[in-house]
């Protein structure tokens, strides 16, 4: 792929992997994203997992044609981008590693017994490297989302190399629609640090750029103001879509039916749009990612154990590891003698920050009956109040 006659995509496409991070399910592949820019000088922008370590150095010899490379330089040191820098060092002796200061100290961490002596650059925010008629300034970007990331800036072609910003779950090969799996992929790898993500968007926000090159996904070349807004909107932790997710963990189906009864009674009474989800077999990533879409969310489960189901539990443990907040929540919970998922709930939610328990809390006696239903409307009209 060519970026621009300059600018060349040396990437891979990973159609093996079945768990990205081994967590992700990523039924589409994924990619790692890799580039060259070839001037006066010449840069290889990041390298890729060592999985698909032999079709990426295929793609670097290809786009090199005999020409050896100046600089190698490392936005991120996640394994998945940075696993072949040694070999790169090995294959070209001359080449220095550019890199931000945290990254230059994590080296060592990833490549033992390797003699990195004066064979890196480190920069800093702002640094400029002249390629020629191309120019690369780096801007540092912590937690975004490794402490060590930085993006870089083509000024020529103004083109953002922008690390794990922007980037999405999926093959190139098996390319679909942008929105689902980047918002999937950011409210997962780095929805925790929203503040950071917000200081790269005003670090951007200063840049006119045309184009942006992710370590995954697609190249952004068109409507670069839908996924600078979509990103806006997610570290904001603002809600991206009216509507109400109904999360359920139930064990022997009495709580998923009142949960699915529940919806049924928030369309009735308006809700835009509500989308129901079981706890125990859903993709928890994708579950995660429709808690941060919508503006409500109702949690229903059982109790277990004088606690809660435990994929209830993890839900919410992983919605307080992301920094889930600003939100309306409802709770029903179910309990056959001693009724405990409603108070365990509560308190996990409470440990977040911004959010509105709606009461009241409706208790379901193992299976739910008529007699519940009052307090499932009452529910549903305060939540949607």
């Amino acid at each position: 792929m060519e970026i621009s006659p300059a600018i060349k995509y040396v990437g891979v496409d990973d159609l093996d992997i079945d768990l990205f991070e081994s967590q992700y399910v990523v039924p589409e592949g994924m990619a790692y994203n890799s580039y060259i820019i070839l001037d006066e000088k010449v840069a290889i922008m990041d390298t890729a997992d060592a999985r698909k370590g032999a079709e990426w150095w295929c793609n670097v010899k290809g786009a090199l044609a005999g020409r050896t490379p100046d600089y190698l330089v490392v936005q991120h040191l996640e394994p998945d981008h940075a696993a072949l820098i040694a070999e790169v060092m090995e294959e070209f002796p001359a080449v220095k590693v550019v890199a931000t200061a945290a990254a230059v100290k994590m080296l060592p961490q990833f490549f033992e017994g390797v003699d990195f002596g004066n064979r890196v650059l480190t920069v800093k925010e702002g640094d400029t490297l002249p390629l020629g008629s191309h120019t690369l300034q780096f801007f540092v970007a912590p937690m975004v989302h490794w402490p060590e990331v930085m993006v870089s800036y083509e000024q020529s072609e103004k083109v953002l190399f922008s690390a794990d910003a922007f980037g999405k779950f999926g093959a190139l090969c098996n390319e679909g629609p942008w929105d689902c799996e980047a918002r999937r992929y950011y409210i997962n790898i780095c929805g925790k640090y929203g503040a950071q993500v917000q200081a790269l968007l005003k670090k951007a926000a200063t840049l006119d750029i045309r184009m942006i090159c992710p370590l995954h996904g697609p190249v952004l070349t068109e409507d670069l103001g839908h996924y600078i807004g979509l990103y806006d909107i997610w570290s904001r932790y603002e809600p991206e879509t009216d509507g109400v997710f109904v999360a359920y963990a139930s064990i022997h189906g009495g709580t998923a039916v009142a949960a699915n009864r529940l919806a049924e009674i928030l369309r009735e009474k308006g809700a835009p749009k509500v989308v129901v989800t079981d706890l125990s077999r859903c993709d928890m990533a994708e579950a995660v990612e429709d808690a941060f879409r919508y503006s409500h969310m109702v949690v229903c489960a059982a109790s277990y154990d004088a606690d809660v189901f435990p994929p209830m539990h993890d839900f919410l443990h992983h919605l307080k590891m992301k920094n889930y907040q600003k939100r309306r929540v409802a709770i029903v919970e179910n309990g056959s003698w001693a009724p405990t998922a409603g108070r365990v709930m509560r308190a996990m939610l409470e440990g977040m920050k911004e959010i509105e328990i709606v009461e009241p809390v409706v208790t379901i006696r193992s299976r739910m009956k008529e007699g519940d239903l009052a307090a499932m409307e009452l529910l549903s009209t305060s939540l949607l109040g």
